[in-house]
């Protein structure tokens, strides 16, 4: 039983060990990135008569480029907005933990897979205006 718990161990450290250096060599300057991309996401799942459960999934992110000017003809402007959005996702399903009796445990949600800078669907993305 032991050498069971070693050897997970190990391979646990050698696949942190990977993360990290893989974090490290990015050259990715998120601050002046543009363009959409997969990457990771951290959150709370949350479903009222269960705990909580931390998921970390992939997610869509990233800045488009977009612009606006006025022209003199109605609508009186001309417009080309893009948004980092979904192309491709699959679902993942988990069960909460310590779930009322009466509450099903199972929770769903979206991993993606492609995403790319397009018109805002509201059928994969919240789409809000300010």
């Amino acid at each position: 039983m032991k050498l069971q718990h070693v050897v997970l161990g190990s391979l646990l450290l050698l696949l942190l060990v990977g993360c990290l250096s893989t974090l490290r060599t990015s050259g990715i300057n998120l601050r002046t990135f543009v363009g959409c991309a997969v990457r990771e996401f951290t959150f709370l799942a949350k479903k009222p008569g269960c705990k909580r459960l931390r998921i970390t999934t992939d997610a869509c992110w990233g800045r488009c480029y977009t612009w606006e000017k006025p022209v003199l003809e109605p609508p009186y402007i001309e417009a080309y907005h893009r948004v980092c959005t979904y192309n491709e996702t699959k679902m993942v399903t988990v069960k909460l933990p310590k779930c009322a009796p009466n509450v099903d445990p199972f929770y769903s949600y979206p991993v993606a897979i492609r995403c790319d800078c397009d018109v805002c669907s509201t059928a994969t993305t919240e789409c809000e205006t300010a």
